[in-house]
């Protein structure tokens, strides 16, 4: 029943990992609510503070979380429940019980990209924000984000335009708007996707469910992106829980001046993938979801579509197009040619560190599947990918479809 699914999820003293350990346990909330403390107490993790609130078996609070939910037209999925996405399930601490209004996907047979960063973004990180997440749905790509102000807001309203699946996950209960001001947001979204949270009916916007609500963004995805973050953005915290749960995380380079991009830069340098359009992003998956991702027309946004839905963001001004002149002649730069390809016979022109050396060594040969690379070189995975990620700034290899990489001819 239900009903013993909420009585669960409702267990405050418990993590999500100690209550999914019990449902492997005994497979059936209900199984667990009439079970004795000693049966409990022989599952792995319980602590005295769980099983006295196991202990407390009055169901008038889950009864009336159920009747909020017919109430106001909020679904519930279970974590046994056939729709329950097997990809947030593998994560460490899934959520017991997913709360909803509008249309829960597959998100297990679709690319699934989040967008995340700053709520205080630049114009710039706004503008990147809205036209990434406009060219990810359409590229074929399901778009997920925390629906709040500056970049998550930006990127939804880009992935709306775009005419796409937009997923919004929640730091407090359905029934809630905010911030009040994303109130078209928020219908858009429940009437083109869905809006999700593992927060039941009425639950406040507190400080500290923001950043457990991010495990979840992470863990429906198959990649998340960082437009903008500065240092202690919980948009970090996002892109950390991903690489915790063995998801790619892709980053936006911006200005190493402006404070608000220290955050994000800093990915790069840890092993992040650098990226500038949506499609660098989905067509990382092309492989996996080949029926799904289509390339297509995407880079440029419908005339006017900058101007919608500005009050999701906080002062925007974006700046001024500016037409090149017919008669304009090409900026000539120096030294712009492509580095030549590595070999043992010819070395680049850039000085490189060993590990550069070694991986270029590698892919010698041909392009190579990035995981074989790791594999085969001996070095931590963080280090390979951030290796990698610079010999791409430098010129000198080029990410391919499938994870792939090679070095550039």
């Amino acid at each position: 029943m239900l009903t013993h699914w909420i009585w669960l999820a409702t267990r405050t003293s418990g993590n999500e990992m100690k209550k999914i350990a019990l449902l492997s346990a005994f497979g059936d909330p209900e199984d667990i609510y009439f079970a004795d403390a000693t049966a409990l107490s022989r599952v792995e993790g319980m602590t005295e503070e769980f099983l006295a609130a196991l202990a407390d078996k009055d169901l008038t609070g889950a009864e009336k979380i159920l009747a909020q939910c017919m109430e106001k037209d909020i679904r519930i999925c279970a974590y046994n429940d056939a729709g329950y996405p097997k990809r947030l399930k593998n994560i460490p601490d899934p959520p017991v019980v997913l709360y909803y209004k509008g249309n829960l996907p597959d998100f297990d047979a679709n690319p699934v990209i989040a967008v995340v960063g700053t709520r205080k973004a630049s114009a710039y990180g706004l503008t990147v924000a809205r036209r990434m997440g406009y060219q990810i749905t359409r590229c074929g790509a399901i778009l997920v984000s925390g629906v709040a102000s500056g970049i998550d807001g930006m990127s939804m309203m880009g992935g709306l335009t775009g005419g796409g699946f937009v997923v919004g996950v929640l730091g407090c209960g359905a029934d809630i708007i905010y911030p009040a001001r994303n109130g078209s947001l928020y219908a858009d979204t429940e009437r083109n996707g869905c809006l999700l949270t593992e927060f039941p009916p009425g639950t406040r916007p507190l400080r500290w469910n923001f950043p457990k609500r991010n495990r979840i963004i992470s863990g429906l995805s198959c990649g998340v992106v960082v437009v903008e973050a500065p240092e202690g953005s919980g948009s970090l915290i996002t892109a950390r829980d991903a690489a915790d749960q063995g998801r790619d995380v892709f980053v936006v380079p911006g200005n190493i001046d402006v404070p608000t991009f220290v955050g994000s830069n800093a990915l790069l340098r840890e092993g992040a993938i650098a990226v500038s359009t949506g499609w660098d992003v989905v067509s990382e998956y092309q492989a996996l979801f080949p029926d799904k991702i289509r390339k297509g027309p995407v880079q440029k946004m419908p005339e006017n579509a900058e101007e919608t839905y500005q009050n999701v963001a906080q002062s925007i001004e974006y700046p001024a197009k500016k037409k090149d002149s017919p008669n304009k002649k090409k900026k000539i730069t120096i030294d712009n040619e492509r580095p030549a390809p590595y070999s043992d016979g010819v070395r680049p022109a850039v000085a490189l560190r060993p590990e550069e050396e070694k991986l270029l060594g590698q892919l010698s040969a041909g392009e190579r599947l990035v995981d074989d690379v790791i594999a085969e070189s001996g070095m931590p995975a963080g280090k390979v990918l951030a290796t990698l990620t610079l010999l791409e700034v430098k010129g000198m290899i080029r990410r391919l479809p499938g994870k792939r990489v090679a070095i550039n001819q």
